[in-house]
């Protein structure tokens, strides 16, 4: 229905600012205040339930009673002809989400923006009041570097009716989610965010705003969801079960106390994260000023041998079992010191040892030269190249089963990674004839396609001339 032009109470709708998965967006006119807004035509299934409608409407009046410069003002919600709608605050500004994918954000500015939120949020805690749906997508910073929590109260909308039970089934969790799905990815990108107990349908507290902040600071400073997976019930149980990698692993020179941080907000347990929002903020607002001054706090000796027993979990083969192996291989050859068994028993454990270490370490490269074999039966590969944890496929033209086909072989790879980082794949067919055969000549060339031959520079010096001469008439 077009809404363009109409007014709903005193908002006159004035332009289209967007679609999500609850609904439309438009930019209005506060006719009786005379100011724009943004207003939120929730879409019509989401409050066909009179219950849950109610729910909500109690909820975002009761939000909108919460003010703070960090929390987008609610102005008014309400249903007009069978047409629920909220108001609220115009920000001019992009979102979190669009910084993060645009790399706009250094170290500095992701835990201001994190400080501002975690004092909004904890504002709203003191009320009582859950936002349910933290994510980088809900948060906007504004021209002027100031940040936004959106949406408060909305989510009530995609929870399951408990009707009076504590907990509900994942089905029925899975249902609720499936409300907030217009396209591919949607669902998944809100799930991502969940605390355990949202993945399980339990009930929420404050203290799972603050898991799901911590997921925010984690893909701010690093670029990556922690717990994404390839399906919902992947990532679900990621979010369950599965221990997070430390940032100050994932990208190098971070801070071990913004890990401490995010490692706390990320606990399994509500009881073992901060409790709610203001603890958080005053331990990112002391993070901040020790950035800010050049200041590096010491780390007490209980977080180090945590963070070692982490950093080994995450480069040795196999994990846990490879740590255990190795020290258990430590001990038998330390036992057969001193018991002065024969030392040639000794050294051919060690050479065992070193061969099968060995074996584990250049497990990537097979696995990588596999790949290659795999990927050069498409006849519109021309080179594959190897550099680091970055695969490079080059090709006359990039198909649509070609990407298919090397996403799902990248994937099997990484899943069968004991230790190290995560390789990533990109397909090209936008180089150009110097660009490629200087490609060539580097290391890391693992295929390269029969009837491609290694020009000289004089004919790609002479080729490059009669390009331009041809364009030029």
């Amino acid at each position: 229905m077009e809404m363009i032009g109409k007014t709903l109470k005193h908002f006159k709708i004035e332009e289209l600012l967007g679609k999500g998965g609850m609904g439309v967006v438009y930019r209005a006119r506060d006719t009786r205040l005379k100011r724009a807004v943004a207003l939120k035509i929730l879409r019509s299934d989401l409050v066909t339930n009179r219950d849950r409608q109610r729910r909500f409407l109690q909820e975002a009046r009761a939000a909108s009673a919460v003010t703070h410069p960090a929390i987008a003002q609610i102005y008014d919600v309400d249903e007009v002809n069978e047409t629920t709608f909220i108001a609220m605050e115009f920000i001019e500004g992009e979102t979190v989400g669009q910084l993060i994918a645009k790399r706009e954000l250094d170290l500095i500015g992701s835990v201001e923006i994190a400080l501002q939120v975690a004092e909004g949020l904890s504002r709203a805690h003191q009320a009582n009041i859950v936002h349910r749906d933290i994510k980088s997508d809900n948060i906007m910073v504004t021209r002027d570097g100031h940040a936004k929590l959106l949406d408060f109260g909305l989510a009530k909308l995609l929870d399951p009716i408990l009707e009076g039970k504590e907990e509900v089934s994942s089905q029925e969790l899975m249902q609720a989610e499936t409300l907030s799905q217009t396209k591919a990815g949607t669902l998944l990108g809100t799930i991502s965010y969940m605390s355990p107990e949202q993945a399980r349908g339990q009930k929420v507290s404050q203290s799972s705003d603050v898991f799901s902040m911590g997921i925010v600071i984690y893909e701010m400073v690093t670029g990556k969801l922690p717990f994404q997976r390839e399906t919902p019930l992947d990532t679900l149980h990621a979010i369950g079960f599965e221990e997070v990698r430390p940032v100050t692993l994932v990208r190098q020179n971070l801070p071990p106390e913004l890990n401490r941080i995010i490692s706390r907000c990320l606990r399994k347990r509500p009881k073992d994260r901060y409790p709610d929002a203001r603890p958080l903020a005053a331990d990112l607002k002391n993070l901040k000023r020790d950035l800010e001054s050049g200041i590096h706090r010491s780390i007490s000796l209980s977080d180090r041998i945590g963070q070692f027993f982490k950093s080994l979990k995450s480069s040795m083969p196999f994990g846990i079992i490879g740590i255990a192996v190795a020290v258990g291989s430590l001990i038998l050859v330390g036992f057969l010191i001193l018991m002065e068994k024969d030392k040639g028993l000794i050294i051919l454990l060690v050479l065992f040892g070193f061969v099968f270490y060995r074996y584990i370490r250049n497990r990537k490269n097979r696995m990588l030269k596999r790949f290659a074999k795999e990927i050069s039966k498409f006849p519109e590969v021309r080179a594959i190249i190897v550099r680091g944890d970055q695969v490079t496929v080059v090709v006359d033209q990039a198909k649509a089963k070609l990407y298919i086909r090397v996403n799902r072989l990248i994937d099997l790879v990484n899943k069968k990674l004991y230790f190290g980082g995560n390789v990533e794949a990109a397909v090209r067919d936008d180089l150009s004839p110097n660009e490629f055969h200087k490609i060539l000549r580097e290391p890391g060339v693992i295929y390269v396609r029969d009837d491609v031959t290694l020009k000289s520079d004089t004919e790609l010096a002479k080729e490059e001339n009669s390009t331009k001469s041809s364009s030029i008439k």
